[in-house]
């Protein structure tokens, strides 16, 4: 199901080295760069990847100027349509950028509506759409995202606007055979767009992913029978990285807690988790001591939810967002092979191809409950389990390694599946372990 998946993110027009501006011309089927990825992240042990924006753009690709076609910097129809074949021919089904909120200043529509006007046939496929003036010297303004007059507001309530925005989707699912759904700006994209769209897509279910990004609010909104699978969950991403930094377990595990526990709020779906993404800087220049990658990691791959990584995080990549209007692209560097991923951090990779072949081999790890054991300011202790299957996750922040007393759960043998099969009994429902590696930790899998 698309539920159940770890999934790889792309962003090919960084990644492949596509120039920062559509200057138009032939194509250039960058894209088939992707096919040096696919044994590697095949081998990783990823099930899904989700591709940032690859339909026609001006330059970041978030500024749509037509969604029959992708981006001519990345190739042809027919480059996107092998190289997705070539994915699922290796198991890994792929989930593209839905960029629906906003169109760019180049977009088929909304340049018939800079050469007419208000008068434009097209004028209320935009919102705000007004006298006025903008600083590209329009004699007219309209609403944008985040006040960039480069990202147009599509007036998504309209219904011709939904039917081709609706066409689009059916035309990439039937022409690509894509597998999903990443829904750019849904925390501010109409809600009744949302669940029309849902609606479409449900033919595909439950093998068809819909994915919001949301950055703020009750995730339930969106992420519900008649919206959305999931949306990203920035907070546990913020926590992730601060729990570490402050040296305060407790941040992620009340967020946990008020997310996956007994009375938790998320219970329902599997949000998406994430370290970084091609917005935020990367983990690794993130984190103030670099072997906390380690826990970090493993808590992302142990906890509830759909997790992700990033294009070279796992091999410790670092990046920094700068100022103006390149200021993402340290983030989304162009990279020749996986090859040089290989070479750059091996040990990290490696704990990570551990981590995501124990995720796929439990079920609990997967689609479990949670319930938090213990926690103090660089220990998290937590319990996953799924029908008959009881799983225990201890994290270690610490430089030095730790002991921890476990009560109240199930009594019985259980194995270190994280680290050579080690031994453990637990008697009167209390667990003693007496050593918890420095930055890392111990996944128990009862037997």
């Amino acid at each position: 199901m698309a539920t159940d998946t770890l999934i790889y993110h792309l962003y090919p027009l960084g990644l492949c080295g596509a120039t920062a501006h559509n200057t138009g011309g032939e194509a250039v089927p960058r894209l088939e760069k992707l096919y040096a990825w696919i044994a590697y992240l095949a081998d990783l042990g990823v099930s899904s990847v989700y591709w940032g924006p690859i339909f026609e753009s001006g330059s970041h690709g978030y500024d749509t100027s037509d969604y029959f076609h992708l981006d001519r910097r990345l190739g042809t129809d027919e480059t996107l349509k092998a190289v997705i074949a070539a994915f699922h021919a290796r198991g890994l089904r792929v989930i593209v950028d839905g960029v629906f909120n906003h169109v760019g200043r180049d977009f088929w529509a909304f340049r018939d509506v800079r050469e007419k006007g208000l008068g434009s046939r097209y004028s209320n496929w935009f919102c705000g759409l007004k006298s006025g003036t903008t600083p590209y010297g329009d004699p007219f303004t309209y609403d944008t995202w985040n006040g960039c007059y480069e990202l147009v507001k599509l007036n998504t309530s309209n219904p011709e606007v939904r039917e081709h925005l609706f066409d689009a989707v059916r035309w990439w699912k039937q022409e690509f055979d894509i597998d999903g759904l990443r829904l750019d700006a849904a925390d501010v994209l109409d809600l009744g767009f949302q669940k029309a769209l849902r609606n479409v897509c449900r033919v595909w279910e439950p093998d068809f992913l819909l994915l919001g990004e949301v950055i703020h609010g009750d995730y339930r909104l969106w992420a519900n029978p008649e919206t959305l699978h999931t949306v990203t969950n920035y907070e546990v991403y913020k926590g992730l990285y601060s729990s570490h930094n402050d040296k305060n377990y407790f941040e992620i595990a009340w967020s946990l807690n008020r997310q996956f526990g007994p009375e938790g709020l998320y219970r329902n779906f599997l949000p998406y988790n994430f370290a970084d993404n091609h917005d935020v800087n990367r983990i690794a220049s993130t984190l103030h001591e670099k072997a906390h990658l380690y826990p970090l990691y493993l808590l992302l791959l142990t906890i509830p939810g759909l997790p992700s990584l990033y294009y070279g995080s796992e091999a410790g990549l670092t990046g920094v967002k700068t100022q103006g209007l390149e200021a993402d692209a340290p983030l989304r560097p162009a990279l020749d092979s996986p090859e040089e991923l290989k070479k750059a951090n091996q040990e990290l990779t490696a704990a990570l191809q551990r981590l995501i072949r124990l995720r796929a081999e439990h079920k609990g790890l997967r689609q479990g409950n949670y319930r938090e054991l213990a926690v103090r300011a660089d220990l998290l202790a937590f319990e996953r389990w799924y029908g008959e299957e009881n799983v225990i996750v201890v994290s270690n922040a610490r430089a030095e390694a730790q002991s921890v007393h476990l009560t109240n759960i199930p009594s019985g043998q259980y194995r270190d599946a994280l680290n050579g099969d080690e031994l453990f009994f637990a008697e009167g429902n209390q667990l003693m372990i007496d050593k918890v590696w420095p930055f890392w930790g111990r996944v128990l899998v009862k037997n």
